[in-house]
């Protein structure tokens, strides 16, 4: 009764984490190239009570044994990469990245940061940053008399000039990870490579698989509303299960207690 309490108290734990995040994946539904978190579950030590194949008392062997399981516990989260819904905007700065590939942002203090959230401005030089200041790291900028910049798919940037002539003025490269899903989120919709991701491959836009950059959209969060609230109720009863089985195990305490009594 004693090891059901701390079972159960440790499938609520691992509901809870569920829950933030899932809450997590809805308050970012409308970030942009924002990628939902799913969590994996495993199991604790098992007690065991009754080896498999052990000899009975009827000269028969044990079949399946006696073991008896001790909870579960979150055993890691990963970013869903899965390709957002590119939305148009019409905004020359913003680029949906339609593919696996991501933008390269440098950070003031000089380290590197991954993101799919394409909005991006001029800064005082004309050079791309995004919305916090940070330096796109092509070093794109856009002469001061130009009179708007176009985007190839393959990452050319032009600049319109006033007699209607285009002048490429540099390339936005996409970078691209052998395990995406072992970046490390830093917050910002911003990513920071692991040993486990393994360090950014940047190419050329449509070669090696790292996707075409789509001039004048964003690309959603790849986040299904409907889904996480049926994932959001799936959490709460199982929490309100394990929340049973504490009072239901509670409860069988208080009788061996009134016994003794």
């Amino acid at each position: 009764m004693i090891r059901s309490l701390y079972t159960a108290a440790s499938g609520m734990k691992a509901q809870q984490f569920q829950v933030d995040t899932i809450a997590n994946n809805i308050a970012n539904v409308n970030t942009s190239g924002f990628k939902k978190s799913r969590l994996s579950f495993r199991s604790l030590l098992y007690q065991t009570y009754r080896e498999p194949g052990l000899p009975l008392a009827n000269n028969q062997n044990d079949v399946t044994g006696l073991q008896i399981g001790s909870g579960t516990e979150v055993s890691g989260s990963r970013k869903m990469m899965l390709q957002g819904v590119l939305e148009l905007t019409g905004n020359n700065l913003d680029f949906g990245v339609e593919g696996q590939g991501f933008f390269e942002i440098q950070l003031p203090n000089g380290e590197l940061r991954y993101t799919r959230n394409g909005t991006f401005r001029q800064d005082f030089n004309g050079r791309l940053v995004t919305a916090e200041g940070y330096l796109l790291t092509d070093q794109v900028a856009v002469p001061p008399d130009s009179q708007g910049i176009s985007v190839s798919p393959d990452g050319q940037v032009f600049s319109q000039e006033q007699n209607n002539q285009a002048t490429q003025i540099g390339t936005i490269r996409l970078h691209t990870f052998a395990n995406s899903t072992g970046l490390k989120a830093m917050g910002g919709n911003y990513y920071a490579p692991t040993t486990s991701s393994g360090p950014a491959q940047g190419r050329q836009p449509g070669v090696q698989g790292t996707g075409t950059v789509k001039q004048g959209y964003l690309e959603r969060s790849n986040v299904e509303t409907v889904d996480e609230l049926v994932a959001l109720i799936v959490a709460q009863r199982n929490y309100e299960v394990n929340s049973r089985a504490i009072r239901v195990s509670d409860e069988m305490l208080q009788q061996v207690n009134q016994l003794v009594r």
